[in-house]
């Protein structure tokens, strides 16, 4: 059992919050001292508009979204592949997959036998993952056989440790589908029973692992946007992320396009770890639980650098982080990130300004929330990123060629996008 003792475990089962244990290296996580700005008071002027319904073009939108998840689930264990074709996929992606799952069944894409028989399935593969050092997920699996791998697909006995965000996306799922489908949460719970969610937090905030060396290193996880979203999730089960769930203490204004956007006091040169500012943990915010004003706030700032640009320069802009169809195969296009503008980092830090592209995943979130003439025009000017396989996920700023690679990420966040669109977020009461 992965907790201390048979009541903590009775706890959990029922519910109730379960407080993380202290057995992390709590010298991994960062003391921040810094007075941070203020957050401005009724500073938001655009209105969220969920629930306002949806027409024909929405659902052949949401359709073919779906196209992916039929074309890419794994018979073999009824996981999905994270990109199209490639026997792989992160804890992240299986999260989009559930979430995309419950979105496409209340859009009355796929029928309720189909549902049924795929949440049964993933919650049995679910259940059956090794996990890393028995602890928690590992961070990515082969899709096909359930085995540990790393990021090339490469069986890794030991695994190559968790990562914290992934699994928050996953929680948030696990509780959407408990929301809508009761019958699901005892075996929702006896998943989380083998987990040791405590191992994920420490001092309130997301702690990841990662295998160097053979041994175990557990580090603070997480940057402005993706932390207060993961914070968020994990908060749901009953998880000691107090302090990760606000920005304010980590929170600069940097003054860019025409608005103050927020961004990380933590420097990457100082922490190691790129520092995006982009769309995606806004808007998921948005799309799954609702905002906080806090979180408002910040995504509108986000948001409106966006926007701000293209009425700057004419270049449509819509920036979030990605998979791309050439090297190096995954960016985070950004509004701000390693002390640039505009940055287009990998994961090494290296900056890739020629391969900014137009996020489609993103349009579809802010055309969501937010129904602005300018998401309109995108998301038509993007219409012919669909085909019979799944939405393909985004446009090179520079020749306007088409980032042809086909993701769950992508198609998942269509359905979520649609959803809001139809009923508002995911967690609010059903209609």
């Amino acid at each position: 059992m992965p907790f201390h003792n048979n009541l903590s475990s009775l706890v959990f089962v029922a519910g109730l919050s379960v407080t993380a244990g202290a057995s992390l290296w709590y010298d991994a996580v960062p003391n921040f001292t810094r007075t941070s700005h203020a957050l401005p008071v009724g500073d938001t002027t655009l209105p969220l508009k969920p629930g306002r319904g949806i027409d024909a073009t929405d659902i052949a939108d949401a359709r073919v979204a779906w196209a992916y998840f039929a074309n890419n689930t794994r018979a073999e264990t009824g996981l999905v592949d994270a990109v199209a074709g490639f026997p792989s996929g992160t804890i992240w992606d299986q999260g989009s997959y559930l979430l995309g799952l419950v979105s496409a069944h209340r859009l009355g894409v796929i029928s309720d036998e189909d549902f049924h028989q795929r949440a049964h399935r993933f919650l049995s593969a679910i259940a059956a993952l090794p996990l890393y050092q028995g602890l928690l997920p590992n961070k990515v699996y082969d899709t096909r056989t359930l085995t540990m791998v790393d990021y090339e697909n490469t069986i890794t006995p030991e695994g190559i440790g968790w990562s914290a965000l992934d699994i928050a996306r996953l929680l948030s799922g696990f509780r959407v589908l408990e929301h809508h489908h009761p019958q699901y949460a005892a075996d929702i719970r006896l998943i989380l029973l083998q987990w040791n969610l405590g191992k994920m937090t420490a001092q309130g905030r997301l702690m990841g692992a990662d295998h160097q060396d053979g041994q175990m290193v557990i580090l603070q996880e997480g940057r402005l946007g993706y932390e207060q979203y993961g914070a968020r999730a994990a908060a749901l089960w009953g998880l000691d992320v107090l302090d990760a769930i606000s920005a304010r203490s980590i929170l600069e204004w940097h003054q860019m396009s025409g608005v103050e956007v927020p961004i990380d006091q933590r420097r990457a040169t100082k922490y190691k770890a790129v520092t995006p500012i982009l769309s995606e943990p806004f808007f998921l915010q948005s799309l799954e639980m609702g905002l906080t004003q806090e979180g408002r706030l910040l995504a509108e700032r986000v948001y409106r650098a966006q926007e701000n640009r293209f009425s700057e320069t004419g270049i449509e802009t819509m920036v979030s982080e990605g998979h791309i169809d050439r090297e190096p195969h995954f960016l985070y296009t950004s509004v701000y990130s390693n002390g640039r503008d505009w940055a287009v980092v990998s994961e090494d830090g290296k900056h890739h300004p020629e391969l900014r592209s137009i996020s489609l995943k993103a349009v579809y979130g802010w055309h969501a929330m937010y129904d602005t003439p300018y998401t309109t025009n995108l998301r038509a000017t993007l219409s012919d990123l669909a085909n019979e396989t799944g939405w393909r996920s985004g446009r090179y700023e520079g020749d306007q060629s088409t980032n042809q690679v086909q993701t769950a990420n992508t198609n998942a966040v269509v359905l979520q996008a649609l959803h809001y669109k139809a009923f508002g977020p995911l967690m609010q009461l059903s209609k």
